[in-house]
């Protein structure tokens, strides 16, 4: 299983950005790469995402939310991933860092998205701290 991990320091108080990070609705709204996510129901969403040239979609569930500290999921099928937004309070703001981790079962697949899928996720990432940061 490979990891990804980012950061980013935001001038908010935690509970204002995790309130944006936790309508995971919205993510859609925050990156080019995110066409549309669906809510199914209690804390599932299926995403649909077109990176590296391809169509992915995947079913998550929101298995932590301790506001304003966590938020974590997992992926409950399509490419296997967990992740989670750590909130803490530092003097310019809110110290958001994302991890994430992720495993394809596909050897040929599995090369050609690692070698995309840190620069692809720093960007997905940065552009929804970005766009979480201009709703502030």
């Amino acid at each position: 299983m490979a990891t990804i991990e980012h950061s980013a320091i935001l001038p908010a108080t935690p509970e204002r950005v995790f309130a944006l990070l936790e309508r995971v609705e919205d993510f859609a709204d925050y990156s080019d790469l995110i066409e549309a996510i669906e809510p199914l129901g209690g804390q599932r969403y299926r995403w649909h995402v077109h990176a590296v040239g391809m169509d992915w979609t995947f079913d998550v569930e929101i298995t932590e939310r301790q506001a304003p500290e966590r938020l974590a999921w997992e992926s409950l099928d399509g490419v296997r991933n967990q992740g989670c937004y750590r909130l803490r309070e530092v003097g310019e703001g809110t110290e958001v860092s994302l991890t994430i981790d992720y495993r394809i079962n596909n050897r040929l697949l599995e090369r050609a998205v690692n070698r995309a899928a840190k620069p692809l996720v720093n960007r997905v990432s940065r552009q929804i701290l970005e766009r979480v940061e201009a709703r502030l």
